[in-house]
Formats: structure tokens, C-alpha cells, sequence
């Protein structure tokens, strides 16, 4: 019987003595050796672990080096990606403070919605190297390529290189992951830190020494701080496999499990307390709350909001009924099947009914072992922590975006190289075989369906896709007694097949480039707008039927058709009398690129897509020259509604500007008081017009108030296709 890769190993000298007390001394004088060369250290890393296969460690190597250059590729063809984290990092990357805080502006007027974990190492990068799109994105690059290696890492522990290798491939071939770590949002940092809360877990799991698991917290814990409470989302899966399958006693179990609760707190708690006891008056606002408390920020907005859809200060949420066994709302349908649906299927779910299907199959294999099994467990802890996220993700009824996903890749990658090595070792057997048989059909099936969704896009490929796929599952069904090269070139086959259509996928990512809030892989168009209305596939979208409240479309969106668009190619309309948000533009990418430089995108005014909201905007020379004369002058060259829109002229100028209201426009900072004293004071040389949702906070809203006064007394100038008003020169 083939038994599971074990690298456990003893050697002779740390043997007992034979009444089991220590090895005795060695009477034997030894002369110190000299430590290995350089040479042999390179032989070493490139050999690897004596234990495993003289192939492993090259192809660990090549793995990941191929996973860096496939993400590295035409990198800066997203510019600055997402213009809000952009501008928070140029921010830290000039001052300390706002460094700590995760202030959008250097000036300290107020954060992002986030925890300011994941800009750290951007901010660092762009202190040390200087800002530009490569600053801001290679540090996500790097976060993927380890996130790779981590996975590999906790999967070839007890299953093997080969396994492992698995593992890597997939996770590294997933369209949503080649898209977000290429891009600067916090999923990349989350997900490696997720990755590695797993992977002490199963450190943990094979001794029971509290260090690992109190690692492990402390990795939860500082993923807290990059995206709040969805670092929790794996606690119970985590906690209740550790629990039961510990090789400990269960009090131990207990008392290490409070450690690594402590250890959580600590970690994610330190940066909290300080801000939380930090007087207001001397730290920028807290984005996205609604009462300058992260406290607020995190259980509401960006906690329980996300699930019930009533975030405070957003621009709508969930809610509605129908849908194949859950609702719809204005952030898409939910239910069972929302992985799977025309929005997100492209992003995760290629290998996701095989992965349900080992999953099964490899806790049924393993289901002779004893508590303490620790194939069995590793199972568990990635299976587990891949059910409970995508249990959340399905039926949340708040704010979700398709790049959310990303959460799910490496839990999904690991179950699939850890089930197909299972079962592989136990292909004698017919249920074995028939579990891997199934696994591939699925597979095939379900990308053949993915793939028609878009027919236009490389139609051969579905043909492949299936009939490779169905070829190889029948070999597999008789894997057990065909020859070891026949057998191993069925196995290749279904591997070649199962991630020929993710593969595709993801390299359409990486040829294009991606900026905005609101990001998609895979071809253009292959996944639906995931905005307000849920996008395509003919359900109803905001408040007056359109794509967004208002009626609208987004930007970058066909008339009607809720899809994304290459670059330049939106033809949805928005601004005052075209259904849309204030400030809205002809539906263009809104990049903003290093240098103030001009794209494919073209301009989109001051206000960029969605009024400002979703996309940055392209600056005028004209604006940025103007912005430029005097800046020391200033606290704020600028003030803008909507971080986006004060991002883009930030980025664009290299000075200071204050996003009013936030990220929405719909935070109550500054108050209209405040403003007045700033303008007062002298701290401010222009407003910006357009921008942010503007009213969406009514009309006694703070932005709508600062708007209205600002326009009825100061002076209008036009730089451009910008407008501003000099707040230097009142009209009266």
C-alpha cells in the first residue's frame, strides 16, 4: 500500500540511551568543522531538502520565478491602479504620520476606509524608490509570489513536492489572483497573510507546540489591520480543527488557543488603541465612519454592513428578494450559487466543483485515521477555511466586488493539490480512481460552461477544455492498473486540461492594464459590472432601473449592457442630465498615470467615471500648472468631493489635497464650519468642482453644503476642461 509523504526523519545520534534517558556523552574529541561555502549553499537551496526528489526544489524555483515574471509583465500598463490607495501611499511615503494613520493626504485630512496595514509597504517602497507605478505595485507582486511559496510550503509538509507543486500552479493560474496582486488593493496582503495563519496552523497540528499557533494569530491579527473583520472570516474552521485534532491533551488545547486569542488582539489591537486614544483633534479623520471612530468604521461600514447591506455612508446595499435560492440587491444576486454566476464564475470558480469534489474524497480516504491525523487535518483547515469564506461571500448582502474572491484562491489551491495527490497515491482503488475521474470531469464540464459565456473568446478552447478534460478522467478511472509512464501521462493530461481555461484567462489579465475601484479579470467583458444593480444578465439596477441610482450607467460601461470595457471603449453616459452622478464623464477608464502623463483612456474631467467615486480622473496640464503655482503657499494645494477625485489631482501634482467627505463624498469631514476656517486660515488655494456622489447625503449634506457655499462665493476658474474656484478671491 502507497503511504502519504512523510518528511519526519532522526538521526542516529539523537537516539536514547536504553534505559530512555539522554544519549550518552561522546568521549571522542572533535574538531570544529568549517561551516558549508557559498558554493554548497547554492547547491543547497537549488537541491533543496534531502528527503525530497532531486527534481523538487528546481521546480519550486522555476515555479516561482515563472509566477513573478507572469505578474511583473507590462506592469505599469495599470499606471497607478486604484488612485486611492495610490495617493495614501504617496502621503506615507512624505510624512510618518500619515504613514501610521493611513491618511490619503500628507497634510493628515483624512484616512482611507481601511486599516493602514497594506499601504505600509507600498508607502515604504515609494519613500525609498520614488513614487511611480512600479513603487506602488511590484510590493504586490512580491506579496503573490510569496503567497505562492507559502501555499506550497504547508501543502508539501505531509503531502509531498508534488502536491505542493499543485497547490503553487493553480493558485498562481487564478484569474483573481493574477488581477489582485498586480493591483493595490489590501486583498493581496490579506491573502498571503491568510495563507500563513493556515500554514503555522498546520505546523501546529503535526507537534502541538503553542508557537506556531500563537504565529498564527498574530498573522490573523495584523490582517486584521489590512482588512478589518474579514481576517476573522476562518477563525471557527481554524480554532474548532485545532480543538479537536491537536496532538494534545484537551486542556492544553484550550489554554493554546486563548494564547493565540491573545495573541490576535495583540496584533491587531496595538495600532487601534492608539488611534481610538489618540486625541481627534490632532489625527486625520477616520474614513468611511460616520463619528471619526475606527471602532464604528470597522463593525459597521466595513463589518456587520457588509453583511445585512446597511452600510452607513454608502451608496447602497444589499436587499430584494429572488434568485435561485437567495436575493438580489444592488450588489448582485446571492445565494448558493453566486460563485458560480455570470459576475464571478470567471474570477474563482474553474477548479471549484473539483475542489468540493476532493475535498469529500480525500476526508473520506483519510477517515481511518486516528484524531490526532494530520493529513486529515491539514484537509480540514484549508477545506474548512474555504467553505466558511465562501458560505460569507455567497450571502452577503452588502458591498461585493467579483476581486473579493482572491480570499478564496490559495484555500482553493491547496485542497486541490492536497485531494489529487490523496487519491492519486490510492488509485488502486476503484473509489479512489472514480473520485479523481469525477473531479476532472467537473472540471471539464464547468469550464466548457465558463467558456461559452463568452463564445467569441478563443472558441477552440471550450472544445479542448472538454474533450481533453473527459479523455483524461476516463484514463483515470483505470489509473490503478495502467502502466507508471501511462498512468502518468493520463495524469498529465487532465492537469494540462483542467488549467488550460484559467490559464487563458489569466494571461488576459495580465496583457491589460486595470485601474479604478471596481477591477475584473479575464477578457474584456467576461464578467458583468459588479457595482450598484448587480450589472448584467437583465437584473435591475439602482434606484431609477439603471446601472446606478440615478439610472446611469458606470463608467466604462456599453449603453445598457452592465459590462466592463477595454480601456477608452465605454460608451455609458453620466453628468447632470444623463441619469448619472454629479460630476459624471463619458464612461472612460479614468486612468491617472505617473507624471500626469495621458492614456488610452483619454480625459475624463475633474470628476473621473461616477462622478469621481469609482474611477481617478485625468488632470489637465492647465489644472495641474495651476495647482502647482504657489503650493507652498498652502496646507492643501486643493479641495475635492470624493477621495478618487482628490487622489488623481494629488497624484497629478504631488501636493496635498483634501478629499471632502471621503471616499463617497458622504463623511462628515470636514464639517462646513471646519471648511470655513480652513479657507479663513489660508490653508486651501482652490476648490474643485464635480466629483464624489455629491447629494447623496441630501441636501443638507456635509459636501452639498461645502459645494453651495464655495460656488456662491468665490471665483470661478476654468483650467481646461476642469473647473475650480480660487478660494483666495471671494466674489463679494
Amino acid at each position: 500500500m502507497t503511504t502519504h509523504y512523510d518528511r519526519t526523519t532522526q538521526a542516529e545520534d539523537a537516539r536514547p540511551s536504553e534505559d530512555g534517558g539522554p544519549p550518552p556523552p561522546t568521549t571522542t574529541p572533535t574538531t570544529p568543522t568549517p561551516g558549508p561555502s557559498r558554493r554548497s549553499r547554492l547547491r543547497g537551496l537549488w537541491r533543496g531538502r534531502a528527503e525530497d526528489p532531486r527534481w523538487a526544489r528546481p521546480a519550486l524555483l522555476v515555479l516561482l520565478a515563472a509566477t513573478a515574471l507572469l505578474y511583473l509583465r507590462d506592469l505599469s500598463a495599470s499606471g497607478y491602479a486604484n488612485s486611492f490607495y495610490s495617493a495614501a501611499a504617496q502621503a506615507g511615503g512624505e510624512s510618518w504620520k500619515a504613514f501610521f494613520f493611513g491618511s490619503l493626504d500628507a497634510a493628515g485630512a483624512i484616512t482611507v476606509d481601511k486599516p493602514p496595514a497594506a499601504l505600509w509597504p507600498m508607502a515604504l517602497a515609494v519613500r525609498i524608490f520614488g513614487l511611480s507605478s512600479w513603487s506602488i505595485l511590484v510590493p504586490e507582486v512580491l506579496m503573490g509570489v510569496a503567497t505562492v511559496a507559502v501555499v506550497y510550503a504547508a501543502v508539501r509538509r505531509r503531502f509531498g513536492p508534488a502536491a505542493g507543486l499543485i497547490a503553487g500552479a493553480v493558485l498562481a493560474l487564478t484569474p483573481v489572483a493574477a488581477l489582485m496582486f498586480r493591483f493595490n488593493n489590501p486583498d493581496a496582503l490579506l491573502a498571503l497573510l491568510m495563507s500563513a495563519a493556515c500554514y503555522l496552523v498546520v505546523r501546529a497540528l503535526e507537534d502541538g507546540r503553542t508557537k506556531w499557533l500563537v504565529w498564527a494569530g498574530v498573522a490573523i491579527g495584523f490582517a486584521f489591520l489590512a482588512k478589518t473583520l474579514q481576517a476573522f472570516l476562518i477563525l471557527p474552521a481554524l480554532a474548532l480543527v485545532y480543538g479537536v485534532c491537536a496532538p494534545v491533551r484537551l486542556k492544553k488545547r484550550l489554554g493554546q488557543l486563548a494564547l493565540a486569542t491573545v495573541a490576535i488582539v495583540v496584533s491587531g489591537g496595538w495600532w487601534v488603541a492608539i488611534v481610538e486614544l489618540w486625541p481627534a483633534s490632532s489625527r486625520p479623520y477616520i474614513g468611511g465612519s460616520q463619528n471619526n471612530s475606527f471602532l464604528e468604521l470597522t463593525f459597521g461600514y466595513n463589518g456587520l454592513g457588509r453583511l445585512n447591506g446597511e452600510e452607513t455612508g454608502s451608496v447602497g446595499g444589499g436587499g430584494g428578494g429572488g434568485g435561485m435560492g437567495g436575493g438580489g440587491g444592488q450588489w448582485g444576486e446571492t445565494g448558493w450559487d453566486r460563485m458560480f454566476n455570470s459576475e464571478i464564475g470567471g474570477q474563482i470558480s474553474w477548479l471549484l466543483p473539483a475542489a468540493l469534489v476532493l475535498l469529500v474524497a480525500g476526508l473520506i480516504a483519510t477517515r481511518r485515521g486516528g484524531r490526532t491525523d494530520t493529513a486529515r487535518a491539514s484537509l480540514l483547515v484549508w477545506g474548512g477555511s474555504l467553505l466558511m469564506t465562501m458560505a460569507v461571500f455567497s450571502y452577503m448582502a452588502g458591498i461585493f466586488h467579483q476581486y473579493y474572491t482572491v480570499a478564496l484562491a490559495p484555500y482553493l489551491a491547496a485542497v486541490v493539490g492536497m485531494g489529487t495527490v490523496t487519491l492519486w497515491e490510492r488509485r488502486e482503488r476503484i473509489r479512489a480512481s472514480l473520485a479523481l475521474a469525477a473531479a476532472g470531469t467537473a472540471t471539464a464540464a464547468w469550464g466548457y460552461v465558463l467558456l461559452n459565456r463568452m463564445p467569441d473568446y478563443l472558441p477552440w478552447l471550450k472544445w479542448l477544455v472538454l474533450v481533453g478534460g473527459l479523455a483524461a478522467a476516463l484514463g483515470l478511472v483505470f489509473a490503478g492498473r495502467l502502466g507508471r509512464r501511462t498512468a502518468l501521462a493520463v495524469a498529465g493530461l487532465g492537469v494540462v486540461a483542467s488549467l488550460a481555461a484559467p490559464t487563458a484567462y489569466t494571461l488576459s489579465t495580465v496583457r491589460e492594464g486595470h485601474s479604478g475601484s471596481i477591477v475584473t479579470a479575464g477578457p474584456s467583458g467576461a464578467s458583468m459590472m459588479g457595482g450598484p444593480g448587480g450589472g448584467g444578465g437583465g437584473r435591475g439596477g439602482g434606484p431609477a432601473g439603471g446601472g446606478f441610482p440615478g439610472g446611469g450607467n458606470a463608467p466604462g460601461q456599453g449603453q445598457g449592457q452592465g459590462q466592463t470595457q477595454p480601456r477608452g471603449q465605454g460608451q455609458g453616459q453620466g453628468g447632470p442630465g444623463a441619469g448619472g452622478f454629479p460630476g459624471g464623464t463619458p464612461g472612460q477608464n479614468g486612468q491617472t498615470l505617473p507624471n500626469g502623463q495621458t492614456g488610452e483612456a483619454g480625459r475624463t474631467g475633474p470628476g473621473g467615471g461616477m462622478g469621481g467615486l469609482l474611477n481617478g480622473a485625468q488632470v489637465d496640464a492647465e489644472a495641474r500648472q495651476l495647482l502647482e503655482a504657489d503650493a507652498d503657499r498652502y496646507t492643501w494645494v486643493a479641495a475635492a468631493i470624493g477621495s478618487q477625485n482628490a487622489a488623481s489631482h494629488q497624484l497629478s501634482t504631488g501636493d496635498p489635497v483634501m478629499a471632502i467627505g471621503g471616499f463617497n463624498g458622504t463623511d462628515p469631514s470636514p464639517t462646513l464650519a471646519q471648511f470655513k476656517e480652513y479657507v479663513a486660515d489660508g490653508e486651501i488655494h482652490y476648490f474643485i468642482s464635480g466629483g464624489g456622489t455629491g447629494g447623496m447625503g441630501g441636501a443638507s449634506g456635509t459636501s452639498s453644503q461645502i459645494s453651495s457655499w464655495v460656488e456662491a462665493n468665490f471665483t470661478e476658474v476654468t483650467a481646461g476642461s476642469a473647473t475650480l474656484y480660487d478660494l483666495t478671491q471671494p466674489t463679494g
